[in-house]
């Protein structure tokens, strides 16, 4: 399993913060959009629903081990309007994650910085954002 598979299964396995993400959480796709992710959006009124998409935009070398590496670890979370869903995901996330070893080869996950209150105007909708950096070995 890859290091966004593994942070899914740790997100997914809170059965708290799944209440609150009733859209899901996506690792596999580019973005949230109807066609890649159909379980984001409600059948009937289309509007997203709360969801999470954990992205690994980057890595670089982290020494002093020849394959050590430090990932971001990035994970978006929206909302159709309002950040009363946003806010509390973004928190449990943050306890789900920083300061773990979840994946194989992980030393350790920590807290870089996060990201409230914005608007994705392509899904026309409210977004917040956690940013992580993983140490671990290849």
């Amino acid at each position: 399993m890859s290091l966004s598979d593994d942070i899914k299964t740790a997100l997914t396995a809170d059965t708290a913060l799944m209440a609150l993400l009733t859209g899901g959480v996506f690792n596999d796709v580019e973005e949230i959009s109807r066609q890649n992710t159909a379980a984001a959006f409600d059948a009937t009124t289309k509007e997203i629903k709360p969801c999470a998409l954990i992205k690994l935009p980057n890595e670089v070398p982290a020494g002093p081990y020849v394959r050590g590496v430090r990932t971001t670890v990035v994970i978006y979370v929206y909302q159709r309007q309002g950040y009363d869903v946003i806010e509390p995901a973004m928190a449990k996330i943050f306890t789900d994650v920083n300061d773990k070893q979840i994946g194989t080869g992980t030393w350790n996950i920590e807290f870089v910085n996060s990201v409230y209150q914005q608007r994705d105007q392509a899904l026309d909708c409210a977004l917040g954002l956690l940013r992580f950096s993983a140490v671990r070995k290849l």
